[in-house]
């Protein structure tokens, strides 16, 4: 079994750290972690720190750095345009999506969105819940690069997006291109943009294609927007052999 990962701030640069706020309440009275127990740090770039606990507090831990170790970036990176899901199904898309191994999430303010997230307190907070749901669903996967969750991009901004990535594969019902019969590339970005509820509108497509993006589809049925992303990363890691 693989040992917990508890996020932090900076790793320790010493052989002794003491890790205590939620992190360490949720490691002590959820994990319930005791002395000589092993848990694993990180700081969400990739850099990691095995510790074993030396001695428990009733909301934080002593531990002691035993090994500390680096994973290079993945290549290709996978980012997923997300097209803005109502209610708690962009949460839940996003979780899906971390835990299927993205590596960033670009919201999109898509024509056909229910959901607006206009500019100001609210869009903030919805903002702020992808980004919880997406630390948290990192954690849960014991992840050691949390995804960044970047701010709602328009549909002008996404093709520029598309246009400085390696590749672009739109889900899309209309298709006649299967996503794995898609050469990937071996470096870059992988922009894949799932789209709203409502589906993409033609001038949306007209104008991520315009900018070098592939319409693919992942097979003969429609999947719901907030879980579409995360079997087609499924198949994407198979393609890649990352996961």
């Amino acid at each position: 079994m693989t040992l917990a990962v508890f996020l932090v701030e900076a790793l320790p640069s010493g052989e002794e750290f003491v890790l205590d706020g939620p992190e360490g309440r949720h490691a002590a009275t959820v994990k319930r972690l005791r002395v000589g127990e092993e848990l694993v740090l990180s700081d969400g770039s990739g850099v990691l720190a095995r510790c074993s606990v030396v001695a428990v507090e009733r909301d934080a831990l002593s531990l002691r750095v035993l090994e500390r170790t680096v994973e290079p970036e993945p290549a290709p990176r996978v980012v997923l345009a997300q097209a803005l899901v109502k209610g708690d199904r962009g949460e839940l898309a996003v979780e899906l999506a971390t835990e299927a191994g993205v590596d960033g999430v670009l919201p999109w303010r898509a024509s056909r969105c229910v959901a607006k997230w206009e500019d100001g307190p609210r869009g903030a907070k919805a903002l702020g819940r992808w980004r919880s749901t997406v630390r948290e669903a990192a954690k849960q996967a014991r992840r050691s690069r949390v995804p960044f969750v970047d701010e709602p991009v328009s549909t002008t901004q996404l093709s520029h997006r598309v246009s400085s990535s390696a590749l672009t594969l739109v889900l899309h019902e209309s298709a006649t291109e299967r996503l794995a019969d898609v050469p990937l590339p071996a470096s870059g970005d992988v922009l894949l943009v799932v789209g709203p509820e409502g589906g993409i509108t033609p001038e949306e497509l007209d104008a991520l294609r315009s900018s070098g993006a592939r319409i693919v589809r992942l097979g003969p049925t429609v999947l719901r927007a907030s879980t579409a992303a995360a079997v087609a990363l499924g198949a994407l890691g198979v393609l890649t052999s990352r996961w």
